[in-house]
């Protein structure tokens, strides 16, 4: 029919679906999946990063594991993903909810929240490792004698230091995930709620809690996978110290790569790295409950 009517067979539009989602794939695979099989393979290998390379087994993986700085650098990057997740989910909830309101004061704010996230991870280490300097810094230069403690050059204080930094540039983002999860949910809700007699606080508890799970599930995820990858701002603010107490595996898979040229071991981190990460990704993901795509349809 279609040959005498002059006109081409209809095609199904599921039929480019491939080939639309082709560019995307070739991306991930370039700077994924090849570098990954690259760092995998450089793992069993002994290079300085310059000369030649030389296959050693496990000579690399012996040397890492048996490592006593392994266990700490492990703890230390659990703790500051457990603490710094602790810190910003509540607060990014709270600012998204408050974000998500309708008064015109809060579109402002909610654009000067999200300044942080514009800025230099290592620009905003050098800002912050000035102003708390105990000589030169804030607290010397406005005679406050509580912000004159060598905050650096304790271990608690310096891991206080580095959550407080963390969750200063993060919680722009997050917040704005929890925004974006609250203006989801019906109204209809709300108004049911109010007709019950519900104040803010109960609905906050009965209704945007309850309907922003797998929104929370979701910035889990991405907070605790990239807690993983904390480098820059560490390096700068106290390049893992003093005393280790801040010497994050990230920092330590740079510091035995490019500072002792053991490229080997560096991979090894890597890999446990990206191993750590898919494992907490796969938890959060099975403590939802249900699919990725069955979030979408949250507070329908």
């Amino acid at each position: 029919m279609s040959s005498l009517t002059g006109r081409r067979p209809h095609r199904e539009p599921r039929s480019i679906l491939p080939w639309l989602a082709a560019p995307a794939l070739v991306v991930f695979v370039g700077f994924a999946v090849v570098p990954l099989v690259g760092v995998f393979a450089l793992s069993f290998t002994t290079w300085d990063g310059i000369g030649a390379i030389h296959p050693s087994g496990l000579t690399s993986w012996r040397a890492v594991l048996n490592d006593p700085g392994l266990p700490h650098a492990l703890w230390v990057t659990f703790l500051v993903m457990a603490v710094s997740w602790a810190v910003q989910t509540p607060l990014s909830i709270l600012l998204g909810t408050f974000m998500a309101g309708r008064q015109r004061y809060r579109a402002v704010l909610g654009v000067v929240y999200f300044v942080p996230l514009m800025l230099s991870s290592a620009a905003i280490a050098i800002a912050y490792k000035a102003l708390l300097d105990p000589n030169f810094g804030l607290g010397a230069g406005l005679k406050i004698q509580a912000l004159s403690k060598d905050w650096l050059g304790r271990p608690g204080l310096a891991f206080g230091v580095v959550i407080f930094v963390v969750s200063w540039q993060f919680i722009p983002f997050h917040s704005l995930i929890y925004q974006g999860g609250v203006q989801q949910i019906p109204k209809s809700l709300y108004e049911a709620a109010q007709l019950d007699g519900a104040g803010r606080i109960r609905q906050f508890f009965s209704i945007t809690l309850p309907q922003l799970k797998y929104t929370i599930i979701t910035s889990s995820t991405l907070m605790v996978v990239g807690s993983l990858t904390f480098f820059d701002l560490i390096f700068v603010l106290t390049e893992g110290g003093p005393a280790d107490a801040t010497r994050v595996l990230a920092l330590d898979m740079y510091k035995r790569g490019f500072q002792a040229s053991l490229m080997g071991p560096a991979s090894v981190i890597a890999v446990i790295l990206v191993l750590v990460g898919l494992a907490l990704a796969l938890l959060l993901r099975r403590l939802g409950g249900r699919d990725a795509g069955a979030s979408q349809l949250e507070g329908a």
